[in-house]
């Protein structure tokens, strides 16, 4: 039907605007408009834990053969104070060491939107902090309602690779602040576990943002029996990520085939089930830790997160491993009572494998193996719609092969599912990155480490990600990445693909993803943080390696139209 513009009167043009009457002024997209980006702004520089001896780092390097990173700021989360959305909250790893964990867990805050930061490091949590326990790894804060601020942090000690076996430690601590974020109280023990055999890992906190004083604590605890010199080799590796990929026969570090076969291993079985914490008075007090759901022998779960839906129910997502006929799925357990009993399992998606392997990204030019995020996922609720969305990175939109010293792979994307039904049915997942086809070099195509998040007025959703499509006309030995963020307004399909756009990139120059140090493959974090901030302010967390080993951590206030 043709429209003659010229007839239109004023009034049908002010009808128009205000409600969209006529199907013409409806093909107008807000997410056409243009996002503003803030200055590129370093959260945290220098290295507090330098002067540490507390930890005994020589020791560790002689007796565990391990290799510390020392100044890399590494895997981290964000969070805004509710109260004051120009309040921001982050942690990350500082000094990470190549086999797990890192000297300590820091915390940074902001008062001015994130253009300046100080450190307010949690207290009492590894010796470098006046702890009990010489690593920590995993970082995770958030507010309550109220303002007050949370860190989690899981904490080990560095277990022996050869026999005979002693006895390892780890646990999970939660430190509060009464002041957002300011001062940090004496960490709260959710767990403390003992053993060689045992390892507790991949934590996060959620406090419910519709019930002030709820504050949830998530994890896997990882177990290997009957107890074996095997399994304390495997679980001595104090990563639990990489654990989980050689336990399930996942692991880039593999091969073809998998780790000695897959699960069950010969001479050990193991499991690893959701374990479950909550405080019902702002973190003073806490239950006693429980599982929550039990996947059975030679299954597990990893990257337990809790997210609560706008009428309170809570839904504990995980990554299922070993558990349905896909090595890999996306699930989730329910609350409808604050976390009191949980439901039975319902799975949302499968992580794409290929002949029950995961796809790894590799750097574009060398091939060499990246610690990306393949078998975790970020998930995010609507504050005002109650959708849910889920984005993770697979190989199942491949369009070619990335070729590598050691073998083809598939190309990995970023796939996205929504559920606007409390989660009771998804739809089909759909790629969302926007890198471009690369016909020199198909491994440029690569993208990884997506997080996910909506605006606060539940208009926009918000995904970030790596790639490495400025990659080019770079000298040997450096292969670049970038960071890029894609927008969908609510008010389209953000089910269909096309919808997706607007991409920007964060980044202001490609960095060199071989400076990354390896832990896994090079290594930024298995998450970067993400968060809303009042109705149209977006703040991204990510990791960049600025030289041999280093990296650092930074944000750009993304402001929506």
């Amino acid at each position: 039907m043709k429209i003659n513009i010229r007839r239109l009167s004023r009034s049908t043009f002010n009808g128009m605007a205000g409600g969209c009457v006529i199907a013409l002024a409806c093909l107008i997209d807000p997410s056409a408009h243009a996002q503003t980006l803030g200055s590129l702004v370093q959260v945290a520089a220098g290295d507090p834990f330098s002067g540490c001896t507390a930890d005994k780092v020589n020791a560790q390097q002689s007796a565990f053969g391990s290799v510390l990173y020392p100044a890399t700021s590494i895997e981290p989360w964000i969070a805004v104070d509710p109260t004051d959305p120009s309040r921001l909250l982050v942690g990350h790893q500082q000094d990470r060491w190549i086999d797990g964990g890192s000297r300590g867990l820091v915390g940074v805050v902001s008062s001015d939107a994130g253009s300046t930061w100080s450190n307010s490091i949690p207290s009492g949590v590894t010796a470098c902090t006046g702890g009990k326990f010489r690593r920590a790894s995993d970082p995770w804060v958030d507010f309550a309602q109220d303002g007050t601020a949370f860190f989690f942090s899981l904490v080990l000690d560095p277990a022996q690779p050869t026999t005979p076996f002693g006895t390892r430690n780890s646990g999970m601590l939660v430190s509060r602040s009464a002041d957002h974020g300011a001062t940090w109280q004496p960490p709260v023990t959710l767990i403390r576990t003992n053993s060689p055999h045992v390892l507790n890992d991949k934590n996060s906190l959620t406090a419910d943002p519709t019930a002030n004083k709820y504050v949830y604590a998530v994890w896997d605890q990882l177990s290997v029996f009957p107890p074996t010199k095997e399994g304390a080799q495997l679980l001595a590796q104090n990563d639990g990520v990489e654990i989980a990929r050689q336990l399930a026969g996942l692991s880039s570090t593999c091969g073809t085939p998998p780790c000695a076969g897959g699960a069950p291993f010969s001479k050990f079985s193991f499991t690893g089930p959701s374990f479950f914490s909550r405080s019902t008075d702002n973190g003073v007090t806490w239950s006693t830790a429980v599982p929550i759901y039990q996947p059975g022998t030679n299954a597990q779960t990893i990257d337990n997160m809790v997210r609560v839906l706008p009428d309170g129910t809570l839904l504990d997502f995980f990554t299922a491993i070993n558990v349905t006929p896909s090595p890999l799925s996306i699930g989730y357990i329910k609350s409808t009572d604050k976390g009191a009993s949980w439901s039975g399992p319902t799975f949302t998606n499968d992580i794409h494998t290929v002949g029950g392997v995961v796809t790894g990204v590799v750097t574009p030019d060398s091939g060499q193996p990246i610690r990306d995020a393949s078998i975790l996922y970020s998930v995010a609720v609507n504050p005002v719609k109650g959708a849910i969305y889920l984005a993770w990175q697979d190989d199942r939109f491949s369009s070619g092969t990335c070729t590598t010293p050691t073998g083809s792979i598939p190309i990995v994307g970023i796939v996205f599912s929504e559920s606007d039904d409390g989660g009771a049915t998804w739809s089909t997942p759909v790629m969302i990155n926007k890198t471009p086809p690369n016909g020199t070099n198909p491994c440029r195509q690569q993208a990884y480490i997506p997080a996910i998040v909506p605006s606060g007025d539940g208009n926009t959703i918000v995904v970030t990600y790596y790639d490495f499509r400025n990659d080019t006309n770079t000298p040997v030995g450096f292969e670049g990445s970038d960071y890029f963020a894609v927008f969908c307004s609510t008010a389209t399909a953000c089910t269909n693909s096309a919808n997706w756009g607007n991409e920007r990139k964060l980044t202001d120059a490609s960095f060199n993803i071989l400076n990354a140090p390896v832990a896994g493959g090079h290594f930024l974090g298995d998450y970067m943080g993400l968060a809303a901030s009042g109705p149209k302010t977006i703040y991204p967390l990510f990791g960049v390696a600025t030289s041999a080993n280093v990296t650092a951590e930074f944000t750009r206030k993304i402001t929506l139209p």
